[in-house]
């Protein structure tokens, strides 16, 4: 029913955790396939991926110029967009088939973050996401993405960005839909960033709001 799409650069300390969390959906028939879209790996990322058995996409290309690629080679009508770093708790599939189930083909969803860091910082990182998707509504690829193929190429799909590239799609499709385009799960995607990665990234985010383009905050 749906693809998921995983862009890598040296994902091997991650990447088992990340497959790992689609194992039983995929052995329900929700998931489909797993294109890993590759950037030039030099450690076991490709091995892991091919020990998996999944699609693999390789490009000489930026994150959202990976992502692009893993869409295009993706075969289900539904792509899940998933960060090497990250992992669903169980229990996110379905909610997800009830997306599907429901008519979300015009919309699109996300998962509630989290770090898997026990520390007050990571909490505190965490309350800094909730408060910005609360107030914006724009968030992160650590969260994930799940939107139909059709709706992702009517949208344009990802640009060949470093940064933002999901905030930018994310802000497209606010813009056709407003805040109702987006739903939000209640099942999260645990992230095995650091807390100070999740402050930077919330900075960045700050700067594009106030009017700064993805291409300058990528420079």
């Amino acid at each position: 029913m749906l693809s998921v799409v995983i862009p890598t650069l040296n994902a091997e300390r991650s990447l088992v955790r990340t497959l790992t969390s689609l194992v039983e959906p995929a052995m329900r028939g929700l998931v489909r396939d797993v294109v890993i879209a590759d950037g030039g790996s030099t450690d076991q990322t490709l091995d892991i991926a091919e020990d998996a058995g999944c699609e693999i996409v390789r490009a000489n290309a930026t994150r959202g110029g990976l992502l692009d690629a893993g869409a295009r080679a993706a075969k289900g009508p539904w792509l899940l967009f998933l960060r090497a770093e990250t992992a669903l708790e169980p229990g996110w599939d379905a909610e997800a088939y009830q997306f599907i189930r429901q008519g979300g083909e015009k919309r699109a969803a996300t998962f509630r973050f989290a770090l898997d860091d026990k520390r007050w910082s990571a909490r505190r990182a965490e309350m800094v996401y909730r408060l910005r998707n609360k107030i914006l509504a724009l968030p992160y690829g650590d969260q994930g993405l799940l939107i139909s193929k059709s709706q992702y190429e009517r949208l344009g799909g990802y640009k060949p960005l470093n940064v933002l590239e999901d905030v930018d799609l994310v802000t497209r499709l606010k813009r056709q839909l407003g805040r109702a385009g987006l739903t939000r799960f209640a099942s999260k995607a645990i992230a095995s960033g650091t807390p100070r990665s999740s402050i930077r990234s919330a900075a960045l985010l700050t700067l594009y709001t106030l009017g700064v383009s993805p291409e300058k905050l990528q420079r």
